[in-house]
């Protein structure tokens, strides 16, 4: 438990837990500004894309894989689609609900993951996801409603937005971590920046193709600050990300992540004032139990 908490792996996943929720600000702010949502995801992959430049250049990388670049091709385009759809749930639906909907990547994650990386996890680590998805119960289900979670509420587009986008991103952190295995964590982030920009920037110029792109770059413009604080802390938690998958099991890690919940839920409320503070904080922290679980009996 002592390694654990000092260890390179524990700091990435303490600074996702505390980075994704901010990054989910910025983009949550940014649509609620007339940005578009793929803009929005294009923009953070550019910005991190000339950061990365500067580190490839002194230090291009020899003889890759074949498997890094099949890994990232199927990485990126899943990459690409989970944050569009995120970003877009953002725009229409409560943070404070959103971001503890999350939870549920963990067991996509590990039902995968068995299947694409053998990774097999122990009882302890199954009741521990098992007792996050659980509280994400009391963040989703309406205190109106008899029935606790209403089906009313996964017909909601902002709700169905983030169940795609985590099922985008709980396949897509398989292949992650794949590129991590036959290459390193510093080389996956690039591959994330760049090859995200590229699908990216690919799919604004075809759905954008018969409107200007002035509107787009006004805004740009207008809130220049807010997109490059979101492509900071973007670039923060995937790099974190990148860390904490090499050190751990992606779906443990996932389900670790989670923690993040009670910060989503304090922002909801702080910026932008969501309701029902208590239930979803007990929710939220439900979620920090199972995955204190995992930690003890890693």
């Amino acid at each position: 438990m002592l390694l654990f908490l000092i260890s390179t792996t524990a700091l990435a996943i303490g600074v996702r837990i505390l980075v994704n929720p901010v990054s989910n600000v910025f983009q949550k702010y940014l649509t609620q500004r007339q940005a578009h949502p793929l803009f929005v995801v294009t923009s953070t992959y550019g910005i991190l894309s000339i950061g990365c430049l500067f580190y490839l250049l002194p230090n291009l990388p020899k003889n890759l894989p074949i498997s890094f670049w099949y890994n990232s091709i199927i990485f990126n385009a899943l990459g690409v689609a989970g944050n569009y759809f995120l970003v877009k749930s953002l725009h229409r639906g409560d943070l404070s609900v959103l971001g503890p909907i999350n939870a549920y990547k963990a067991l996509v994650s590990l039902v995968f993951g068995l299947f694409l990386l053998g990774e097999i996890p122990n009882a302890w680590g199954i009741g521990g996801m098992l007792l996050i998805i659980a509280g994400s119960y009391f963040v989703i289900s309406q205190p109106s409603s008899t029935n606790g979670i209403s089906w009313a509420v996964f017909k909601q587009k902002d709700v169905q937005y983030r169940f795609l986008a985590l099922f985008l991103s709980a396949i897509d952190a398989l292949y992650l971590k794949k590129i991590i295995v036959a290459t390193n964590a510093n080389l996956a982030f690039v591959s994330w920046c760049i090859g995200g920009f590229l699908f990216s920037f690919g799919a604004f110029l075809y759905t954008q193709k018969n409107t200007s792109f002035r509107p787009h770059f006004r805004i740009l413009k207008k809130y220049k600050w807010y997109f490059l604080a979101l492509g900071l802390s973007s670039g923060l938690m995937q790099l974190s990300t990148n860390y904490a998958f090499e050190g751990i099991q992606v779906s443990y890690a996932l389900a670790l992540f989670q923690v993040s919940a009670l910060v989503s839920v304090l922002f909801g409320v702080q910026f932008f004032e969501e309701k029902q503070l208590w239930r979803k904080l007990a929710g939220a922290a439900v979620m920090v139990v199972g995955a204190v679980l995992i930690i003890l009996y890693k």
